[in-house]
């Protein structure tokens, strides 16, 4: 065996004891996140389907959290040194089989440790640029993703405005076109005013005066029967 033994090594730890797993499913899990940074381990964790990845994740951020507590240590400077399950208590238990016979079932448990410790110099400085890298990357993203929105709304205000010209243009040309008619019915009603109120004169003395003479020859045609 190697290195320093599991209980003697340096870094703030967080251990979860008795938990209702196998050990063995749990280092499945546990093999994913060490010597990776504790940003890396998270988003592996959250990236995993299986029922350990939901657990060891929160005794990730137990010892992160003791190591920002009690170390003084930035969240952003560590990294899963050491990541590991011991196994627990197993419960025995049985289901009756064929010819009286009784099957074994054990339900076992597991203890699971992480420790975090802070990364040192040379792989900080390398996270660091990493982290700067993708940050510029995300920032132009967003500048240009920003711009292609600014453009998309410019164009679709253009076309706003444009279909509301054609619009107001339409209905003004609808109002002189009404206004155009009214005129037009107005003047025709004046005109016909006009005409019946300009009767000549002259054709109403005329027939004036064939009724006077009509009258005066019935007059005279009644005088004459009563001479007779």
């Amino acid at each position: 065996m190697t290195g320093p033994k599991t209980n003697e090594r340096e870094g703030t730890r967080a251990t979860l004891r008795g938990y209702h797993m196998s050990a063995s499913k749990a280092r499945v899990v546990l093999n994913l996140i060490r010597n990776e940074d504790v940003t890396t381990a998270r988003e592996i964790l959250a990236g995993t389907t299986r029922e350990a990845a939901d657990i060891i994740g929160k005794v990730l951020a137990s010892a992160v959290a003791n190591a920002v507590n009690n170390d003084r240590l930035a969240a952003d400077e560590l990294f899963v040194s050491a990541a590991y399950a011991d196994e627990g208590v197993t419960m025995k238990r049985f289901t009756p089989r064929a010819r009286g016979r009784a099957g074994k079932i054990r339900k076992r448990s597991c203890h699971i440790t992480v420790i975090v410790s802070r990364l040192d110099d040379d792989r900080l400085e390398v996270l660091r640029s990493a982290r700067n890298a993708q940050a510029a990357v995300s920032r132009t993203r967003r500048v240009a993703s920003s711009r292609r929105r600014a453009d998309q709304q410019a164009s679709l205000n253009k076309r706003e405005n444009a279909a509301e010209e054609a619009e107001n243009e339409l209905i003004e040309t609808d109002v002189v076109e009404t206004e155009a008619v009214e005129t037009d019915v107005v003047e025709t009603e004046t005109v016909e005013t006009e005409d019946h109120n300009d009767v000549a004169p002259s054709d109403v003395d005329e027939t004036t005066v064939e009724l006077d003479s009509t009258d005066q020859t019935v007059s005279e045609d009644a005088t004459e029967e009563t001479d007779k």
